[in-house]
């Protein structure tokens, strides 16, 4: 009764969008009754009982019934675990296709494999898709003893699996997969030339672990697969050029940090840089034809050397009758030269300007214009060096680590393995950092999550923060959010968040503070940012005396023995996006034998923030890392109105904060501004979610119809039956030569070779499309009409006629390919495969949302030219100007730019009216 009247108030208090518990709770009240019959039973009566259950029609409920009955003594038998009430209604609720909300501890992975397996007992394939190879192969193995005495095939499937392992592993009932590798097998196999090639099998059942992270945060950011086209080595000169620009003289970065452009002072350095190198590259180029030139002259001189031996006596003679001219010639000039000397002096000086003057004339180069259209190449370089200099930040967003450059997801603080920036930008990061540079690629295909997701008939899951997100999980995965009550009451104490004026207050306090917890002993995780403020923290906490461990992207491996002590007395560990690890801190160690009552009695697990996050749900999985079942813990978050979150989503027009002499500020009106802030990052990321969904709803439509084709040349008999309807003659005349299943492998790849081609360029075009539709949105040069519906306009005219085309180009290929009786010649014919793929870690909206847009406006507008850092801060001599550079103030700039935007949404609104 307490577990119904909790959750109902749960649910009427703070809980839109999560369904009532009551049917669950019911059953599994059942299931406590069952259990009583099942516990003398041996394991192998159990298996059997359980297999007496297989159907394929899916379990009923008085099934369910018994099998959960069986599976909790399961669970008790195999890993020393009976699941909870809780677990079984968790279990319940993903049976019945619902997203379960339980707090870290409370057991979530059981309640899963219990899930998983209930599914595969009732004829299903199911994917339990992890946020991280660790975390799919720890869980696996982990619960595959439960899974074996239930009868119940599992794998798991991790980025350095082989095609060969992942074909085994998809095979299994249960297959513990991340779900980028699962939607890069699925990319992967959309390309197969081969139905033997194919790794994956038909998507049945989704569960979804950490379902938040999977299916809102990844789902903002396309999953691409590209192939190998080129190597792209960016020029060294350009390079070093670039590292000469100065901000705000030379370039200029938008409000937002997304964007860097140059200004009109940074092209002309750049166009003089430029043309004084292509003035000395066209004089080398000029010396050497000179030279080439010589050199043959001296060639034909050679030929001519008889001839010009006859004539030495002559030449001998008339030389030394010109000598002796020459020096009447030089006396006479020097009598002219005494009798009127200026005379001579200005005809040397006319005889020096004329030399000046063409050598002026020789110097000068060319005025280079960048933007020339023979000039768009070096343009482009220009660019990508720019964005990868000045916006791409080593630690941040990338590390360099064997000689190589390695991308880290943001999401999960982890190294993204073969993930790649596009267009040209990986070659600008690799040049940046003097490694190798790899070779270029273009996109062969793309996906989002949530169209793979779309692709499963049933989807559940599971994860500590739902409810948060359950209005988008419904909008856009159609599925309900079921919150669990935890099986003990959660103690831990949430201490008010501490704004400060500057970064370096906030870490100044930060410190103090955990150096007082970490003398009392009480065990302390500290989730960061990035790689590079783990190691900044790093560095101020051995400056103090501090001593801790680091846990981020450099050192991910060492992940489960890092987080297995976090809860030990005395230890501090800092790491980077501890939010999406999905990993269980137990007080006392992994074994909770390391003083687990001293830090009981310290007060449990302290986690510490070193900032907020973009959305108040990544602050709460953070939070959830302390307090497990009924653990003491505590948590603090540690903010400043110079943290990027503030800084990029809010405005500070009228603020007007107070610190103490510490730099903390505790007027309201501050911390509504941070606030306001995470508010407006959160809007802004669904906004970013759905503006992906909606740009890539009509592209997957375009695909699936592609792939139809595909599979019926894949599969059948297609492209042979259509080739020898557009070429007939040569046709048969290659069946008479090589016999008919070889014309008809050869046509197979011809035809699949023109669609993956046409496909490839119609993404491009469509990416091309989009950015344009976005900078026409940017100018204003879409007023009355959407950019999605011209996005879409334009796409639809654009594939009307891709199949057909195909067509086409396969029978112009066919008809002059080289096929032999070890058939198609694919490089000889024009029709080469990549040599290698990877993935690209890209932004699907690179300009940003409205709503972006709108406050990179109003912060340009109120930024002032040049600041000054306040030395003290003292609250009865505060004033705008001690502001943190990113906030000043200036209410009529902001206010003058509000009034214009308001009357330039009226001025449209009458506009519209007319129409």
């Amino acid at each position: 009764m307490a577990l119904k009247i909790a959750s109902r108030f749960r649910r009427l208090l703070q809980r839109p969008g999560s369904i009532d518990l009551g049917p669950y709770e019911r059953l599994t009240q059942l299931v406590g009754e069952a259990e009583d019959s099942v516990v003398d039973l041996t394991d192998e009566e159990l298996t059997e009982a359980v297999a007496e259950l297989r159907t394929t029609g899916g379990l009923h409920e008085d099934e369910q019934i018994e099998y959960l009955a069986l599976a909790r003594d399961a669970g008790r038998r195999a890993i020393g675990e009976r699941a909870f009430d809780g677990q079984v209604v968790g279990a319940l609720a993903m049976l019945q296709g619902r997203i379960v909300e339980m707090a870290t501890g409370e057991g979530k992975t059981l309640a899963g494999a219990i899930a998983a397996a209930g599914y595969a007992l009732g004829g299903r394939k199911v994917h339990v898709l992890a946020v991280n190879d660790y975390l799919a192969q720890r869980d696996a193995e982990w619960m595959g003893p439960v899974y074996e005495l239930l009868g119940v095939t599992v794998s798991h499937v991790g980025q350095a699996s082989t095609p060969e392992e992942r074909r085994e592993a998809y095979q299994a009932e249960v297959c513990y997969v991340p779900v980028n590798e699962i939607g890069f097998d699925v990319l992967r196999d959309r390309l197969v030339t081969d139905v033997a090639d194919r790794v994956t099998v038909d998507a049945d059942v989704a569960l979804v672990d950490e379902a938040d992270s999977v299916l809102i945060d990844e789902a903002r950011v396309p999953m691409v697969l590209a192939g190998a086209t080129r190597t792209e080595a960016l020029d060294d000169d350009v390079v070093q050029l670039v590292r000469t620009l100065r901000a705000g003289v030379d370039y200029e970065i938008d409000g937002d940090g997304r964007t860097v452009a140059l200004t009109d002072r940074g092209t002309d350095k750049v166009e003089e840089a430029l043309g004084e190198r292509a003035a000395a590259e066209a004089a080398a180029a000029a010396e050497a034809a000179a030279a080439a030139e010589a050199a043959v002259a001296e060639v034909d001189e050679e030929g001519e050397d008889g001839a010009a031996a006859d004539a030495d006596a002559t030449v001998e003679t008339d030389a030394a009758t010109d000598a002796d001219e020459d020096v009447a010639e030089t006396d006479d000039a020097d009598a002219d030269q005494a009798a009127d000397p200026d005379d001579a002096e200005a005809d040397d000086a006319d005889a020096d300007s004329d030399g000046d003057d063409a050598a002026a004339d020789e110097a000068a180069p060319a005025k280079f214009n960048l933007y020339d259209d023979e000039n768009l190449d070096r343009l482009t370089q220009i660019n990508v060096a720019l964005h990868a200099e000045v916006l791409l930040r080593k630690d941040v967003d990338y590390l360099v680590r064997d000689g190589k450059v390695s991308l880290i997801n943001n999401n999960r603080g982890r190294v993204a393995k073969l993930q790649r920036w596009p267009d040209g930008l990986q070659a600008a990061v690799e040049a940046k950092e003097a490694v190798p540079v790899s070779d270029s690629g273009e996109v062969l295909d793309s996906i989002t999550v949530q169209a793979l997701i779309k692709r499963y008939k049933s989807l559940c899951g599971m994860t500590g923060t739902a409810v948060v997100v359950g209005e988008s999980l419904k909008e856009f995965y159609d599925v309900d959010v079921a919150v669990v009550p935890p099986n003990k009451p959660n103690v831990r104490k949430d201490d008010q968040d501490r704004l400060y004026l500057t970064v370096d207050q906030k870490n100044e306090a930060l410190v103090k503070h955990i150096g007082e917890l970490h003398e009392a002993g009480r065990p302390i995780l500290i989730g960061t940012h990035s790689v590079e403020e783990s190691e900044q923290l790093s560095d101020k906490l051995e400056a103090a005396e501090i001593t801790h461990v680091v846990l981020n992207a450099k050192n991910d491996a060492e992940e489960a023995a890092i987080i297995a002590e976090a809860g030990v007395p005395g230890t501090v560990t800092v790491s980077t996006q501890m939010a999406g690890r999905g990993t269980d801190i137990r007080l006392g160690g992994k074994d909770e034998t390391h003083d687990k009552e001293k830090a009981i009695e310290l007060g449990g697990l302290y986690v510490v923030g070193t900032g907020l996050h973009a959305s108040r749900r990544l602050d709460d999985q953070l939070r959830g890392r302390a307090g497990r079942q009924g653990d003491p813990g505590g948590t603090l978050f540690f903010a400043s109105l110079a943290d990027e979150l503030v800084t990029r989503y809010s405005v500070s027009s009228g603020l007007r904060p107070h610190p103490d002499d510490t730099g903390r500020l505790t007027d309201r009106k501050s911390i509504a501004m941070l606030e306001h802030a995470q508010r407006v990052a959160d809007g802004a990321n669904a906004e970013l979610h759905r503006t992906t969904w909606q740009y890539n709803r009509l592209t997957g439509q375009q695909r699936a119809i592609l792939l139809e084709t595909r599979e019926q040349v894949l599969t059948e008999d297609l492209a042979a039956t259509e080739l020898a309807e557009r070429a007939k003659e040569r046709y048969d005349e290659l069946v008479d030569e090589v016999g008919e299943d070889v014309v008809k492998s050869a046509a197979r790849r011809i035809a699949l070779g023109h669609l993956d081609r046409r496909w490839t360029d119609h993404l491009a075009y469509l990416a091309d499309l989009r950015e344009g539709i976005h900078l026409r949105s940017l100018a204003g040069g879409i007023v009355h009409l959407k950019p999605i519906d011209e996005f879409n306009k334009s796409a639809i005219a654009s594939f009307e006629t891709l199949i057909e085309d195909s067509w086409k180009d396969a029978a112009e290929t066919f008809a002059e390919a080289e096929i032999g009786t070890e058939g198609l010649n694919e490089e000889a014919s024009g029709i080469p495969r990549p040599t290698a793929t990877w993935t690209y870690l890209v932004n699907d909206n690179p300009f940003g949302t409205e709503a972006d847009r709108i406050l990179g406006r109003l912060r340009n507008a109120i930024k002032p030219e040049s600041v000054a850092e306040p030395e003290e801060l003292l609250a009865e001599e505060f004033d705008a100007d001690d502001l943190p550079e990113e906030l000043r103030d200036a209410d009529a700039d902001a206010e003058d730019l509000a009034d214009d935007d308001d009357e330039a949404g009226e001025e449209a609104d009458e506009d519209k009216k007319k129409d």
